[in-house]
């Protein structure tokens, strides 16, 4: 797997923007493989899937929208990606030999790393916020019902303690599926999707909240009172540990709020060093991989993250 020149993709709609490819590249380089990171526009599923089974590619990070809809077209589902019930990384196992004695194409693998990228960044900051300590059960609660959502929803219930989580989201049904899909899960959490202003205030504040959608102003009713809600939440007296792993820009419209609400934020593009080694042992091998520069790595994210243009700018703050 690690001979020859391959290549390594963001795949998506709108990844332009990403900060990520001077770290994979700077790891590929670190253990001196031939690879090239590239942000690669899918305007449809089958376009991410020809890229998928090019020979030349090594592996694939997948963002919206197609972390869902890709599991019915791989070959195989590793137990997170099944428990989460989405996919952001994509990658190989050789074939088997068939009756013939030649080598079956190698098989798609789908895996999924976000929740360690939620994991960490919440963790980063817990230390700061006292009332996290201890070993009693905690709440969670996630805005958005999408891909990115269900490995919010996993770290929280699998790996945070958190028993309750609460959703915000505009649609019902996205909110319905996503409680489907979280019953795979070994302890799966009490969800609760909150739909009014009235129904969050007769709820205890979450310890830990996680941002999982775009940057935009709201504009429908049901838009805005997901804003409604989550302003609620973050103006009581107890405070937590946010996460937006939205990062264009870095500094969202809900990590001002917070932050001047007291809460403790972390930027999304945190998310991304998180998932790095697991990601590079699935692409390169346990080998490979135990080589990898961690903290260089982070250096050349974080340098990144600063220097690009695509996500330090200003947008007005809710008042």
């Amino acid at each position: 797997m690690a001979e020859g020149k391959k290549t390594v993709h963001l795949v998506g709609i709108g990844v332009t923007h990403s900060i990520a490819y001077s770290m994979h590249n700077h790891i590929a380089s670190s253990l001196n493989l031939p690879w090239t990171f590239h942000s690669t526009e899918c305007p449809t599923l089958d376009d991410l899937l020809a890229l998928a089974k090019s020979p030349s590619t090594a592996g694939l990070v997948v963002t919206m929208p197609y972390k869902t809809t890709v599991l019915a077209h791989v070959d195989e589902v590793d137990e997170v990606a099944t428990a989460i019930g989405a996919c952001n990384n994509i990658y190989y196992k050789p074939g088997a030999l068939d009756a013939n004695s030649s080598t079956e194409p190698r098989r798609l693998c789908a895996s999924n790393t976000d929740w360690l990228g939620v994991k960490g960044c919440l963790l980063e900051k817990t230390h700061e916020v006292p009332r996290l300590s201890g070993d009693r059960p905690l709440t969670g609660l996630v805005v958005g019902a999408g891909g990115a959502s269900r490995a919010a929803l996993y770290a929280l219930a699998t790996h945070l303690r958190c028993t309750t989580v609460y959703i915000l989201n505009r649609d019902e049904q996205e909110v319905a599926d996503l409680e489907r899909d979280c019953r795979l899960l070994l302890s799966p959490p009490t969800i609760v999707h909150v739909t009014s202003l009235a129904q969050a205030q007769a709820l205890a504040t979450p310890h830990y909240i996680v941002g999982t959608v775009p940057d935009f102003a709201p504009q429908s009713e049901a838009e805005k009172t997901v804003a409604t809600a989550l302003r609620d939440f973050l103006s009581r007296p107890e405070k937590g540990v946010l996460l937006d792993m939205c990062f264009k820009p870095r500094r969202t419209r809900t990590i001002q709020l917070a932050e001047r609400l007291g809460w403790s934020c972390v930027e999304g593009t945190h998310v991304i060093g998180y998932q790095i080694e697991t990601q590079w042992r699935l692409w390169a091998g346990e080998e490979l991989a135990a080589k990898l520069d961690n903290k260089g790595a982070w250096d050349v994210l974080l340098k990144a993250a600063d220097e690009s243009k695509a996500i330090n700018f200003e947008v007005a703050a809710e008042e």
